[in-house]
C-alpha cells in the first residue's frame, strides 16, 4: 500500500533531525561544481616561495581556540617547518577544555591525523576535512561523538568554521600536501597558545594537567621544528619517543626510547616556563577561568554573518578570578613583620588622641575630616592583614546564580558545573564502544538552526533540505560579502602572525 506524502515527508525529517547530533556530519552532498580542485591561490604560493617549500611538500596545522587562530606550517627544503600562514577563525564553539560527549559542541583539543580518505570535497559546507576525533586517546577515555571538521560557511557545531574563501585556499594547501606523498597531517589542537602568560593565567583551571601534557607536544615542536612525533599509551600522551614494545592507549606504556639532546632542550624550556609562571604569580597575577556562552571567533570578524548563534558572541567570553590557596598559606608560614608608622600618622594619632573624650563616646559622632581618625584607621592596619577583593572580583564570585546566568547567557546549573562550585554532573554512562573505520568516511550536515530560532524553524530547514537533496542552499554557494580577513599572511617561524586589517 502506498503512504501518504506526509509520512515520507515525516521520515526525512526525523532522519535529517537525528544526523543534527552528530555535530558537522552530512549526509546531503553538494554535487556542484568541482570547487575541491581549485588551485593555491597566487598570494599563498608566494608565501612558499618566500619560506623556501614547494605545494607538494608536507604541512602541518595548529589551532587555538581562546585566540581563534588557525596555521599552516610548511616543511621546509631544510626538512624544518616554518609558519606559511595563519588564518583568523570565523567560529567555533563551546568552551575551552577538551571534547568528551557526543552533542556537547566542543571544539576537541589534542593531536589528531588527517588522512587522504578525510578530505570531503562536496561537503554542504563548501569544503571540510575531518581531524579525526576521536582519536586512540579520546577512546581510551570513554570520549563520544565524531566528524569534527575543518569547514567553510561560518557555522560552527563543534568545528573549526572558516569562511568560504579561507576554506577553499587550506583545503588546496592539504589536498596537494597529500599528492605530494604525505601519509598524514598532524593538527595540533590548543585551548590557547602554551605561553607561559597563559599557563600562569590557567594555573588552577580544572583541565590544567591536560593542557600541561598537550604543551610537552608543544614544547617538542616548538624546540625542533619538526613533527613530533605521538604515542598513547597509559591514557597520556607520549611525545618524541618510540616504543620497544606494543602500545596500548589503555594500557601502561612499554620501555620508551628517546632522543637525548631533544629531551634536555625541551626540559629547559620547561624549566623557563614554569620559572616564569611562578614569577608572574608572585608578581600578582590572578588565576582565572574563562566562560564562553558558546564558543567564540577572531576579532576580524566582529559584525560578520553568523549562522550558529550569533546572540552567543555578543557579550565576549567573562573572566572569572579564583582563589589561589596557596598565597595564603605561604603568608601564614611566614607573617610579615609590621613596619614602623611613619611620621604623619604618628601625627594624626596624636591630634586623634587630644580629642575630647565625649566626642568619640557619642553614638551619633560628626564625621570626621579627612585625614584624622578615619586616615589613621586606612594607614595604620596591619600590613599583614589580607587585602579584599577588587569589587568585581567579589562580585564574580559571590553574585547568585540567577545573576550569573543573566550575565553569562547561561544556566546556573551549568554555570556550576564550569566552575565547579556545587553540584555535580550525573553519574556518567557506561563507555561504549564505537565502531572506528579504518579511513574515516567524510561526511558533515546541513548547517544546524541557530539555536536561538523560533520553534518550528529548524525543522522547516531541515524538511526543506532533506526533500530537496540536489539543490544547495544559496548560503552556501558564495560569501555574501567578501571576507573580513583572508588570511593574517606570515612567512616567518619566529613568532605569532599579526592579523591583518578587515578587507
Amino acid at each position: 500500500m502506498t503512504l501518504p506524502f506526509w509520512r515520507f515527508a515525516a521520515l526525512g525529517l526525523a532522519t535529517a533531525a537525528g544526523a543534527l547530533l552528530a555535530g558537522c556530519d552530512d549526509s546531503y552532498l553538494d554535487t556542484g561544481p568541482s570547487r575541491s580542485e581549485h588551485a593555491i591561490s597566487s598570494a599563498t604560493l608566494e608565501e612558499m616561495a618566500k619560506i623556501d617549500t614547494t605545494p607538494s611538500s608536507p604541512i602541518l596545522i595548529r589551532a587555538y581556540k581562546k585566540e581563534a587562530e588557525l596555521e599552516i606550517w610548511k616543511m621546509s627544503s631544510d626538512g624544518r617547518y616554518a609558519l606559511l600562514k595563519a588564518y583568523p577563525i570565523c567560529r567555533w564553539s563551546g568552551q575551552l577544555g577538551p571534547k568528551r560527549v557526543e552533542g556537547d559542541m566542543q571544539v576537541p583539543e589534542g593531536f589528531y591525523a588527517i588522512a587522504p580518505g578525510q578530505l570531503n570535497p562536496n561537503s554542504h559546507y563548501y569544503l571540510a576535512f575531518n581531524v579525526g576525533y576521536p582519536n586512540a586517546y579520546d577512546r581510551a577515555l570513554g570520549r563520544t561523538g565524531g566528524s569534527v571538521m575543518v569547514h567553510g560557511v561560518c557555522s560552527s557545531a563543534g568545528c573549526f568554521s572558516m569562511t568560504d574563501k579561507q576554506v577553499d585556499d587550506i583545503y588546496a594547501v592539504a589536498r596537494d600536501a597529500l599528492r605530494g606523498g604525505q601519509r598524514e597531517i598532524q593538527l595540533q589542537s590548543y585551548p590557547f597558545r602554551m605561553t607561559a602568560e597563559n599557563m600562569a593565567k590557567y594555573r588552577l583551571d580544572p583541565n590544567i594537567a591536560f593542557w600541561k601534557e598537550l604543551k610537552n607536544g608543544a614544547d617538542h615542536f616548538e624546540v625542533t621544528k619538526t613533527e613530533p612525533s605521538v604515542l598513547i599509551c597509559g591514557k597520556h600522551y607520549i611525545f618524541g619517543a618510540t616504543a620497544r614494545g606494543e602500545v596500548a592507549a589503555g594500557a601502561p606504556c612499554p620501555a620508551l626510547q628517546k632522543d637525548e639532546e631533544v629531551e634536555a632542550q625541551v626540559a629547559e624550556k620547561e624549566a623557563r616556563d614554569d620559572a616564569k609562571v611562578a614569577e608572574l604569580a608572585a608578581k600578582g597575577v590572578k588565576p582565572i577561568r574563562t566562560v564562553y556562552a558558546d564558543g567564540g571567533q577572531n576579532p576580524v570578524f566582529a559584525g560578520y554573518k553568523d549562522t550558529s548563534d550569533a546572540e552567543a558572541l555578543v557579550g565576549g567570553p567573562q573572566e572569572i578570578a579564583l582563589e589561589d590557596s596557596s598565597r595564603p598559606a605561604a603568608a601564614a608560614a611566614k607573617p610579615a613583620t609590621p613596619r614602623p608608622a611613619p611620621a604623619a600618622v604618628e601625627v594624626a594619632t596624636d591630634d586623634l588622641a587630644r580629642r575630647p573624650p565625649a566626642a568619640a563616646d557619642t553614638a551619633e559622632a560628626p564625621a570626621a575630616p579627612a585625614g584624622t581618625a578615619t586616615a589613621v584607621a586606612a594607614v595604620s592596619a596591619p600590613v599583614s592583614a589580607p587585602l579584599p577583593l577588587a569589587p568585581q572580583q567579589t562580585a564574580a564570585i559571590a553574585a547568585p546564580a540567577g545573576l550569573i546566568a543573566d550575565s553569562w547567557g547561561a544556566s546556573a546549573d551549568s554555570v556550576k558545573k564550569w566552575l565547579h562550585v556545587g553540584g555535580q554532573d550525573a553519574p556518567a554512562k557506561p563507555a561504549a564502544t564505537a565502531y572506528v573505520p579504518d579511513q574515516p568516511i567524510p561526511a558533515d550536515v546541513p548547517a544546524p538552526p541557530r539555536r536561538s530560532a523560533a520553534p518550528g524553524e529548524g525543522k522547516a530547514r531541515v524538511a526543506a533540505k532533506a526533500q530537496k537533496p540536489s539543490v544547495r542552499p544559496a548560503a552556501a554557494d558564495a560569501d555574501p560579502a567578501p571576507d573580513p580577513a583572508d588570511s593574517i599572511a606570515a612567512s616567518s617561524a619566529a613568532g605569532p602572525a599579526v592579523p591583518a586589517q578587515a578587507q
